[in-house]
Parts: C-alpha cells; structure tokens; sequence
C-alpha cells in the first residue's frame, strides 16, 4: 500500500471521511468528498511532499479516482522507501 505521508495529504482533502475510517484504496475519492478544488490542493502537495511534477499525461480524472490508482502513479515518479 502507501506511506503515511500519502495518507496524511489525502486525508487532508476528503471532508466525508471520518478520521477513524480506514482508506481503501478502490474507494472513489469523490464519494469521501474530493472536488476539483481539493484535487489541485492534493497535486501540489503530493508534488512538494515528494519531490516529484505530475506530467500532463498524468492529470486526468482517472489518475484521481481512486487512493490506489493515485498511489500507483505517484509511486511510479519515486522509489518508496519500505
């Protein structure tokens, strides 16, 4: 799965998540109450957390959609420690 940063920013972004409910990673993060807003607030933070840029390919609503498909993108521009 993701790291604990990855989990702090998005759950920074989901306003319908209660704070003791576990993240799935297939849940669409619209249902938890992720908009357009949160969706550049999270890039940017994800971009400065990580160090990495989200290339054009990369911003789509499909890459959004859900933690684990997020994860799996953001994973691809580092290496995970752990």
């Amino acid at each position: 799965m993701w790291d604990d940063r990855f989990e702090e920013l998005l759950r920074r972004q989901l306003p319908f998540l209660p704070p003791e409910e576990k993240i799935e990673q297939d849940t669409p993060l619209t249902d938890l109450g992720l908009d357009s807003l949160g969706i550049v607030e999270l890039l940017s933070a994800l971009e400065e957390e990580y160090g990495v840029h989200f290339q054009d390919d990369a911003l789509s609503m499909e890459t959004f959609r859900t933690p684990g498909t997020l994860w799996k993108v953001l994973s691809g521009m580092f290496r995970p420690v752990g």
